[in-house]
């Protein structure tokens, strides 16, 4: 066997999606829902998918691209993203390509004979590029399987990114009315998945809504005071790491950077005002590891598929939830741990009020709205993770633990009847009263809206008049973080039910609440074990290596692998292709590639740690491999390591079997003649090896042979 026949293995016929998973992401399990996903795309029904950053949205349509027999259209707002989107797939053994502004008639016109003749099987496109008359006529000489809208959220008005060409795109049920469409987005609220649905035609679709759980996200909320040298203190705890700081303006995009830059952080900046060229060349420095702190406006990050951002920080307070879940979904894409921090000040809150008012956009009153559950969520008091979730209708019964408020929990106390009297009024009044309202409805005002709309006889008129305006106002926002109440930004932003309210007002369940008064204290890190330490150093050297194919490979460093993967092997330590490919993340394609460079790094570090006294995973049979290639016979070995000769042919066999440049023939001829090979051969032809062992052979011999002889004859008859 040659060093690289390792590499190679025989490839089992694919023929379910957990094969596809496998032979090109490396991976043994889908996430939750994928699958599901996977199968009604395939089944040719219309899909909207929601999905957090990091969730796997791309895996949903690609492998249903790979199993289709046509051709799958992507459409993408992000045209400087394309190429790298592009690229990861090549490096996953995929045939893919982007058709855009950026390439000559030439190129373009490759790819259109390339389409139509059925050599690739994903083209990805901008929406402004797919609605040419020239490009629909290419798609209908083409077989077209499936139409995949990615940030499906920018076709809806509702939705926190609107783009006017979105649209258009109904256009393609009307033009291919029997092909597929699957609709992805990161982020969007019920109004935004109906409107998604209906905007691109789609006919009973299947809506899959995963959950935007991330585990792996720590979220903290900071004063707004003193916000440069609290960001220093944040970074000098992440060396090395990539991170993403948002402003709220150009301006301090650029300021912020110099500061960092004075401090000794490689830092950059963007903002939409940059000349495109800098601006890509800025982009694809931090997508490569070159910057690893990007200071930037909301312009910079959509649909970035770069997984090892570690951290991302917003230096001021978003406009509205949906982005700011969509941006500090670009930290931990990969699922390893990641913070983010959103520094806070009523300060940003009256900026956004004042550039909504000069704008006076048709939607102004749900933009304020929206504006105000984002500062509902940075004043917030209980769990923020359970009010991110409620938020997109999702329920965490238990505060998740990993937020500034679980790890410094605030006094609470019983708060049922006071949710329970604002779910009766909002049902006695029929869901149709705004959050004023409700209030003076509670305390028993007499305004003349009360007496005109007849809210004076309702039965809970008045049942809260123990309590002030403000602490009426600060429960109901508590109440609606958590989910038992929403606000319904379509009807007049009325108050009504939300998903815990049966569960309040019928099931008994309890509602703990926050006094307005209590302030949230600091958050201290925690320190991490000395065995994540040990195992960081590995993962290092691994790094360096990544980013060294990387540059060479000219990709951006996690499309060789992911943090995860990487951290994998540094948990793992495998010393052979075979125990490479079952660490996460390691497709076919790459271990041919990348396997061999990758494992040296790891098989130098084990023989480091060896030396060193420890005994890692597989450190053993390397451990004789290095005897054995100083020259030392088998004998020779097995005393130096006290093990049995037995042992010592069982380490050469495994690691032989395994790829390494081990001739076992010659080996065998030092330890047998050609007439003793010729016997052992004919008994094992007798007896068999029942469960590979070896004791029958052993004993029909009489004991002539050694289990080491015997070993090797065998290996070369599997052979």
């Amino acid at each position: 066997m040659t060093p690289n026949d390792a590499f190679i293995s025989e490839q089992p016929r694919l023929r379910e999606p957990a094969d596809y998973l496998k032979r090109y992401y490396g991976y043994d399990r889908f996430r939750p829902m994928q699958e599901d996903i996977v199968r009604s795309v395939l089944s040719g029904r219309d899909t909207v998918v929601l999905m957090p950053t990091g969730g796997g949205k791309s895996v949903c349509f690609q492998i249903p691209a790979l199993m289709l027999p046509g051709l799958t259209v992507v459409v993408s707002p992000l045209i400087a993203l394309m190429k790298d989107q592009v690229g990861a797939l090549h490096m996953n053994g995929i045939s893919a390509a982007f058709y855009n502004s950026t390439q000559t008639s030439q190129e373009q016109r490759a790819i259109e004979d390339d389409c139509i003749s059925g050599k690739i099987k994903l083209l990805y496109v901008s929406p402004e590029k797919l609605l040419t008359d020239s490009f629909f006529y290419i798609l209908k000489r083409a077989t077209v399987s499936l139409f995949a809208i990615d940030e499906a959220h920018c076709i809806s008005s509702w939705g926190h990114d609107f783009r006017p060409e979105y649209t258009q795109l109904h256009i393609l049920k009307e033009r291919f009315p029997n092909v597929p469409t699957v609709a992805l987005t990161a982020t969007a609220d019920k109004l935004t998945r109906q409107d998604i649905a209906t905007r691109l035609g789609m006919i009973d679709p299947a809506i899959f809504v995963s959950s935007f759980n991330r585990q792996n996200l720590s979220l903290q909320v900071l004063p707004g005071q003193n916000r440069i040298q609290q960001i220093i203190r944040l970074l000098q705890k992440k060396p090395d790491t990539s991170g993403i700081i948002y402003c709220l303006s150009r301006k301090s995009t650029e300021s912020l950077a110099a500061k960092l830059q004075e401090k000794g952080f490689n830092a950059a900046f963007y903002h939409a005002k940059m000349d495109p060229d800098d601006r890509a060349r800025t982009q694809e420095a931090f997508l490569r590891d070159d910057v690893r702190i990007m200071c930037a406006t909301i312009a910079f990050g959509m649909g970035i598929d770069k997984s090892n951002v570690r951290w991302v920080i917003h230096y001021n307070l978003p406009k509205n939830i949906e982005s700011f879940y969509q941006e500090i979904g670009r930290a931990g894409r990969d699922g390893a741990e990641a913070q983010t921090v959103l520094f806070y000040s009523f300060a940003d809150v009256a900026t956004y009020k004042d550039m909504l008012a000069d704008n006076n956009p048709a939607n102004l009153g749900l933009q304020l709205a929206k504006l105000e559950r984002m500062q509902q969520y940075a004043d917030a008091h209980t769990c923020r993770r359970q009010i991110l979730l409620s938020y997109f209708s999702e329920d965490l019964p238990e505060p998740c633990g990993n937020c500034d408020v679980c790890r410094d929990p605030r006094v609470t106390f019983d708060g049922t009847i006071l949710a329970q009297k604002a779910l009766s009024a909002i049902v006695r009044t029929g869901e149709r009263v705004p959050m004023n309202l409700l209030i003076d409805i509670l305390r028993g005002s007499r305004s003349q809206a009360i007496i005109q709309g007849g809210y004076d006889q309702v039965k809970t008129y008045g049942a809260g008049k123990d309590l002030r305006f403000e602490d009426w106002r600060n429960y109901l926002h508590q109440l609606i973080n958590i989910g038992v109440i929403e606000i319904a930004y379509d009807q007049h932003y009325a108050l009504r039910r939300g998903i815990l309210a049966s569960q309040v007002l019928y099931e008994g369940r309890k509602i703990e609440l926050v006094r307005p008064d209590d302030a949230p204290k600091p958050v201290v890190e925690k320190a991490k074990p000395k065995t994540e330490v040990n195992r960081n150093e590995l993962f290092e050297e691994l790094r360096i290596l990544r980013k060294q194919l990387a540059d060479q490979q000219n990709v951006p460093p996690y499309v060789i692998f992911t943090d995860t993967t990487l951290e994998d092997m540094a948990r793992q330590r495998p010393t052979t292709p075979d125990a490479l490919r079952n660490v996460s993340g390691v497709g076919e394609r790459k271990l041919q590639l990348f396997g061999r460079q990758f494992l040296e790094v790891i098989q130098n570090h084990v023989r480091g740690r060896v030396q060193a006294g420890e005994k890692p995973k597989g450190s053993t049979q390397l451990l004789t491999l290095d005897l054995f290639n100083r020259g030392m016979s088998l004998e020779e070995i097995a005393a130096e390591r006290q093990l049995t000769t037995g042992s010592i042919t069982g380490h050469l066999v495994q690691l032989a079997r395994a790829g390494y440049d081990i001739d076992l023939e010659e080996l065998l001829a030092s330890q047998v003649s050609s007439v003793e090979r010729s016997e052992i051969e004919r008994a094992v032809a007798v007896v068999g090896l029942p469960d590979g062992r070896l004791k029958a052979v052993h004993e029909h011999l009489n004991g002539r042979y050694s289990y080491a002889q015997l070993t090797l004859v065998t290996a070369l008859l599997e052979r």
